[in-house]
């Protein structure tokens, strides 16, 4: 479903799909986020790139340096950078 989601053209769907596993801490999916921040990851939508960037960060918490490595091998959207290394030294 949230691969679905992910594929709409609804962008608040795209953006459910994205911060669906936000709580999720170790047992987020971390290939399922990457994979849908993927797809997103050019979008224009301030809504998206934030939603990128807040998922991450909160990922982040619990694997640091996965977050890190996407992000570096990513090209991402400045906010959406921004947002998920926001509390990362």
């Amino acid at each position: 479903m949230i691969l679905k989601f992910s594929s709409s053209e609804n962008m608040w769907l795209n953006r459910s799909a994205i911060l669906f596993q936000l709580s999720y801490k170790d047992r987020t999916n971390f290939d399922v986020l990457k994979l849908v921040c993927e797809k997103h990851k050019m979008s224009t939508e301030f809504f998206i790139q934030k939603a990128i960037g807040w998922a991450l960060r909160e990922y982040a918490k619990t694997n640091p340096k996965a977050v890190r490595s996407f992000v570096a091998q990513t090209v991402l959207m400045p906010l959406s950078k921004k947002e998920a290394l926001k509390n990362l030294s």
